[in-house]
Parts: structure tokens; C-alpha cells; sequence
């Protein structure tokens, strides 16, 4: 495993992080609790010391199996992402959308990020995660109902009260990270990039780099896109949010597999699965400081905990993408 610095900070994290999205259910079809928490065990004992989780993910069991997963691990091995600004329980704030919690029941999202909801939010996820402090405490969702001075101000509080080490955002622009940084020092920015998704590459990742923050790279397999195992036709489970994307359409996976096959060879050379391929492309591409990447089980947890054995020369990402730019998505 390898680890890199978030930012100007001392918070050194792997490089491929540990999704705990999945892991929650919500949003995936359900979960299998003790087959998550083997998961993150599994990639703990391969390096993977980082793990991003949130309060929405399966309304609290995200964080309830991330705790359980660590809890007999020395808390200065292990770093703790989790967010803030997503609330089921409440109708303040903005509307997001409808969904459906583990049980079925329906739940309507907000995103708010008013002081004492966040101060409620950080109190509860110390209690679920099991411990007195968070590595990386990061907005989910920007909240235009509340000021960014106002949200920042109350991480800052946290930071000084000692239960928050770092403070990072999430789905933030330029411009928000920039009024950001009026009130706080942040270390990141935890966005969506993947080889089918790269739009951050204009403006996002220049101003990351200038002003010396991290970028976080969720869904970097594209929601299991891009490790060249979904198929036309593929039936996803109730519950599960990928049916209704358009990267899922029959002609997408068709195209996306065609692009994978011929990068293929490279991973065969390489002993590697096209997956881990794809994760070890993505870390070594400008600004990407880590890869954020999710696990079911213990195999797949491995699998992508192993992709940072891969060493690819300059040439050998410059042919990846060479290929990757001839693909052409219908979305």
C-alpha cells in the first residue's frame, strides 16, 4: 500500500480508501453486516487504513459497521472519514430526493448544514463510529439555505473542541471551496471521477493544485462499470440506485466493455485484474490523491486493496488514456 498526504496537513491516508457506502445497503440492494465488516478487515490488514463513510449510509448502519470493523485496532492506525449535511430526519434545509431506508420505509433527503445540526450530527457519529475523535469531517452535499461561513464556523469549532482533526468537503466547486477557505482550512475535496466521468479535469483540479488541496475520487470503478464484469442485460436488485443510470444502458456497458478489452492485455501483463488496472490509472492521473473504493466482501475488498502492487510507467497511462479518449458514451 502506498500513502499520501491530504492537502498541506499531517493526515496521511492510503491511497486506495475504503468506501463504506455499500457497506450501509442503502441505495444497493440491502447489506450483509458481518460480510461488510470482514470486508474492512480484510483491507485494514493489507494497509487500507483509511475509511470514508456518512450518517446517510444506511441511515446510521454505515457507521454502526465501520465502528465495529475497527474496534479492537489501535485508533492512531486506522483514519476516520465521515460527513455531515445530509439529513433524513428533518425537513429543514433543501430538498434533495425521495428514497427508501433498508427496511422499505420512505425517507425524504435534505441537505442542511445549519450549526447545531452539525454539532448533533458530529456527537452522533462519535457514538456509532465508537470513538472520541474524526480524522476528516466533510460537508456531503452543498446546502444553499444555510451560509458557508455559518457551516464552516461550526467545523472550526469542532477542530478546537478537539472531536474533528481535519475539515474537507464534498461536491464542491471552485468557487465554493474558495469561500470556503475564508473560515477554514480545508485539506480536500471529495468528488466523483472515474474514466467515464472526468470533468473535474477543466476547472476543479487546476484549482486544487494551485492551492495545494486533496482530491478524494469516489466512484472511481464506476459503481462496478469499469471492472468489465457487468454485462447487456444485467438485472440489479430491488432497491439498488445503478438501474436507472444512464452508464448502465445496454449500449454503454457494451461500449465500456469494448474500451476495457482492449486494455485488457495490459492488465494480463501486469497479473492484474482490469479492475485494479483501472483504480491504479486513476491514483496516478494529475491532482488524485487517493481513490475511494467500495467492498461487498472480503474478495472484493482485496482485490482493490492489491491494485496498489501495480506500477505503470508514464507510457503505459498515456496508452491507457489514448484509448480511454476514443470511447464515446451515450449519456
Amino acid at each position: 500500500m502506498e500513502y499520501r498526504k491530504l492537502g498541506t496537513s499531517d493526515l496521511e491516508i492510503s491511497v486506495v480508501t475504503f468506501g463504506a457506502w455499500a457497506a450501509g445497503g442503502w441505495m444497493w440492494g440491502g447489506t450483509e453486516r458481518r460480510d461488510s465488516v470482514k470486508a474492512i478487515q480484510a483491507s485494514y490488514d493489507l494497509g487500507v487504513t483509511s475509511i470514508d463513510t456518512a450518517p446517510v449510509y444506511g441511515q446510521g448502519t454505515s457507521e454502526e459497521i465501520v465502528g465495529e470493523a475497527i474496534k479492537n485496532i489501535p485508533r492512531d492506525k486506522v483514519q476516520i472519514l465521515t460527513k455531515y449535511g445530509l439529513r433524513w430526519d428533518t425537513k429543514q434545509g433543501e430538498f434533495f430526493f425521495n428514497s427508501f431506508d433498508n427496511q422499505g420505509k420512505a425517507i425524504d433527503l435534505y441537505r442542511y448544514s445549519g450549526r447545531e445540526s452539525i454539532i448533533k450530527e458530529c456527537e452522533d457519529s462519535l457514538r456509532l463510529l465508537g470513538t472520541d475523535y474524526i480524522d476528516l469531517y466533510q460537508i456531503h452535499w452543498a446546502d444553499p439555505t444555510t451560509p458557508i461561513q455559518e457551516t464552516m464556523e461550526a467545523v472550526a469549532r469542532l477542530i478546537q473542541d478537539g472531536k474533528v482533526r481535519y475539515a474537507g468537503v464534498c461536491n464542491y466547486n471552485a468557487e465554493q471551496m474558495k469561500e470556503a477557505e475564508k473560515y477554514i482550512t480545508l485539506v480536500s475535496d471529495q468528488v466523483p471521477y472515474s474514466m467515464v466521468k472526468r470533468g473535474i479535469e477543466n476547472e476543479l483540479i487546476t484549482y486544487t493544485i494551485e492551492n495545494k488541496k486533496s482530491i478524494l475520487a469516489y466512484s472511481p470503478l464506476e459503481r462496478g462499470l469499469l471492472t468489465g464484469k457487468m454485462k447487456p442485460g444485467h438485472k440489479f436488485a430491488e432497491g439498488d440506485h445503478r438501474a436507472g443510470l444512464s452508464f448502465f444502458s445496454d449500449e454503454n456497458i457494451k461500449r465500456t466493455n469494448a474500451f476495457l478489452e482492449k486494455i485488457k492485455p495490459l492488465a494480463e501483463e501486469k497479473n492484474a485484474t482490469i479492475g485494479q488496472l483501472v483504480i491504479r490509472w486513476t491514483v496516478e492521473q494529475p491532482g488524485i490523491t487517493i481513490a475511494l473504493v467500495g467492498a461487498r466482501n472480503t474478495f472484493q475488498a482485496v482485490q482493490n486493496a492489491k491494485a496498489l502492487d501495480i506500477k505503470l510507467s508514464a507510457e503505459e497511462v498515456g496508452l491507457i488514456t489514448g484509448e480511454l479518449n476514443k470511447l464515446n458514451l451515450i449519456l
